[in-house]
Formats: structure tokens, C-alpha cells, sequence
């Protein structure tokens, strides 16, 4: 009697999620952060929060005040590589110190969004080299947004800014410092902050609802519903009521704790950045943002041809309208006191014309009398 025909397994196309697995797994990844707002709002605290470690450390603010002339908002760059469970993440944290410190915030989003689309510039103009083994990456993949925790609603500033990064990167909105909130003045700030967003046509990421998941699109839309997240930023531990040891904040009515969701959106906030969503704003970034900025790019240019660097500094601007004021200032005197020198000029030409008048005057006279004298002694010289 012949053995049964072994069961065919396939193939093997179905083992290729395995491979990639594998693959990522051993060459890891990069993620880049960037986060806005002003200063004061526990940006560095939440990011050392979110990622477990001491990424960044707190900012001297004495210090800011000896920055205020400069009126130009800063773009630092910190890099650590981050390693769980033999996986690694490569992380980049884009920070913007100055960013609204100052009463007239003109035009002081223009470096932020300056930067995001120089690191796409930058990105494509290595794709067009002939060696591309190498690319240096620092496209954002994510941008937070920290809003103060004002209770009433967006300011101008953050509509404006929130308009241009909405259109070039993956735009997050937080609220910071949520604990300074009740629950009730909290739902209402969300809901006007939602409002604001949608009236304006602001662009926020939206996590990708999974048709054929039911459990991820439930969690997608509780992500969507959450924003802006209500954020509580810690990395002290601090001891409950009940006796235990949690992230947070002591206060004299208890504990605020950071991963309570209860008290704010942290874990939501963790679960779309690293945990269910990273992915998915790498691969948005890839695909949407940098093939906008791209094809935006390849539509008005030559292929190598450089792009105009617009000289919009506002910095600058101010150093070149003080100097334009300055020189008008200047111009001004010196014609103030050429009209000083021609009045003298026009005064002493009178005054020589005068004296020239006088002197014509006095040689008429002389000569006059001098007629005179010549006609006596004629007559005189007749009589004789």
C-alpha cells in the first residue's frame, strides 16, 4: 500500500512577514520628535517621560531672559539610541527653545518650518546622488504641539503655526500640564480646542482605522477622540495614598499620576508614539508629506537645479529695518545742516552783495565829487 502524499504547506510567500521581521529586527530604527511650545510647559519633561530616560536635561530659564533682544527662535537636535528587548530605535528629539517667549512673535514659526523642509530638501537632494548608500535622515516623523493650559481656547500664534505644520508633518496637539485643570474646565478646553481646529481647517494626524480589526479601530478611534491629549509630564516617583509607587505629581489633595487615565491622556499619548503607531507616522511621513514637499519641489524645478533659500530670518529683518532707520536718521541731520549751511551761505552773500552795493555807492559818490572838483578848477582857470 503506497504512504499518503505529504500536505503542502504553500509556497512559502506566507513566511515573508517573517523575513521582514527579521530584517527590521536586526537593522532597527529611527524615529524623529519634534516639539513646539513655548517655554515653561514641561516639553523636556515629557519627552525624558515618554521614553523612559534622561534624553534632555531641564533648561535654565534665568537664562532665557538674557535672550530676549535676540527674538529668534532656536533649533536644537538631541540624538540617543534606546535599546528593548535587543530591538533599537535610533532617536532623534527636535526641540525649539524661543519658540513664543516674546511679545511680538512675528513670524517666529518661520526656523520650525524652515527646518522641516530643509531636512526633506536635504533628504531628496541625496536620493538624486549616484551613491546613496549613506542617506542622513532627519525628516520629522512627529510633531507635538503643546498648548498652555489656559482654559479659554487656541491663541493666534498656535492657529498660525498649527496651519503650516499641519501641511508638512505629522501634527499632534497636546495639552500641557493637565493637571492644572479641573476634569470639567479640561472637557470644555478639549472641545473648544477641537472646535478651533476644525472651523480653522488645521491638519492633525489621524491614526488609521482598520476595517478588518475590529479591536485596533476601536483603539484608533478612542485615539482620535482623546485629542488633543491631556498630558501630565513627570519622571519623579511619588508614593499614593494607598501605598504605591507611581510617575507623578504630589500635590495636597493627592497624586496626579501620569499613567492613570483617569487623570490625563499619557498612555493614549505613548500608545500612538511608540507602541501601535510609530509605523504608520514613519511610513505617512514617507509618503505623504515627503512626497508632497517633492513633487511640489520637482513641479517649479530642474532636476539638480538648487532651491532659492528665502533670506526671512526675522532677526535679520529687524537688525536691517533698525539700520534702514539709522541711515534715514543720518540723512536727515546731514541735510538739516547742509539747509544750515546754505542759509548761512545765502546770508553772507547778501551781506558781501550789500556791502558791494555800498562800496559801488560810495566810488559813484567819490567820483561824482571828484566831476565836481575838475569842473571848478576849469572854471577858475577860465577866469584868470
Amino acid at each position: 500500500m503506497a504512504n499518503p502524499a505529504p500536505v503542502s504547506d504553500g509556497i512559502g510567500i506566507a513566511n515573508l512577514p517573517n523575513q521582514r521581521h527579521k530584517i527590521v529586527a536586526k537593522r532597527g530604527a529611527h524615529f524623529t520628535l519634534m516639539v513646539v511650545g513655548e517655554s515653561g510647559l514641561g516639553k523636556t519633561t515629557l519627552v525624558n517621560t515618554l521614553f523612559a530616560t534622561e534624553l534632555s536635561l531641564q533648561k535654565n530659564y534665568a537664562r532665557r531672559h538674557h535672550k530676549q533682544l535676540d527674538k529668534l527662535t532656536e533649533v536644537d537636535i538631541i540624538k540617543a539610541e534606546l535599546e528593548e528587548k535587543q530591538f533599537k530605535v535610533k532617536l532623534t528629539v527636535i526641540d525649539t527653545p524661543g519658540f513664543g517667549d516674546y511679545v511680538n512673535n512675528r513670524d517666529s514659526w518661520n526656523p520650525i518650518v524652515d527646518f522641516i523642509d530643509d531636512q526633506h530638501e536635504a533628504y531628496m537632494r541625496q536620493e538624486q546622488q549616484p551613491q546613496r548608500s549613506e542617506k542622513i535622515d532627519l525628516r520629522v516623523h512627529a510633531c507635538l504641539y503643546f498648548i498652555r493650559p489656559t482654559g479659554h481656547t487656541l491663541k493666534p500664534l498656535d492657529i498660525e503655526i498649527m496651519k503650516r505644520l499641519g501641511t508638512r508633518v505629522n501634527l499632534i496637539p497636546v495639552i500641557a500640564k493637565a493637571d492644572t485643570l479641573t476634569q470639567n474646565d479640561l472637557f470644555t478646553f478639549k472641545r473648544r480646542i477641537g472646535e478651533v481646529i476644525a472651523a480653522q481647517g488645521i491638519r492633525i494626524y489621524q491614526p488609521p482605522v482598520e476595517p478588518d480589526d475590529e479591536s485596533a479601530a476601536e483603539h484608533a478611534r478612542m485615539l482620535v477622540n482623546a485629542m488633543p491629549f491631556s498630558i501630565i509630564g513627570s519622571t519623579e516617583d511619588v508614593r499614593t495614598l494607598d501605598g504605591r509607587t507611581v510617575k507623578g505629581r504630589e500635590y495636597l489633595w493627592g497624586v496626579a499620576e501620569v499613567e492613570n487615565e483617569n487623570h490625563c491622556d499619557f498612555r493614549k499619548l505613548r500608545s500612538l508614539l511608540i507602541r501601535t503607531h510609530m509605523l504608520d507616522l514613519i511610513s505617512t511621513t514617507e509618503e505623504l508629506h515627503y512626497e508632497n514637499y517633492r513633487q511640489q519641489q520637482m513641479e517649479t524645478r530642474k532636476f539638480g537645479e538648487p532651491k532659492v533659500k528665502k533670506v526671512d530670518n526675522p532677526k535679520f529683518k529687524e537688525e536691517e529695518e533698525q539700520l534702514r532707520r539709522r541711515f534715514t536718521e543720518q540723512v536727515k541731520a546731514e541735510e538739516a545742516r547742509f539747509r544750515q549751511w546754505e542759509q548761512h551761505l545765502i546770508a553772507e552773500r547778501d551781506r558781501l552783495n550789500k556791502d558791494l552795493e555800498l562800496a559801488h555807492s560810495a566810488i559813484k559818490q567819490l567820483e561824482t565829487e571828484l566831476d565836481s572838483l575838475q569842473a571848478g578848477y576849469g572854471r577858475g582857470s577860465a577866469r584868470r
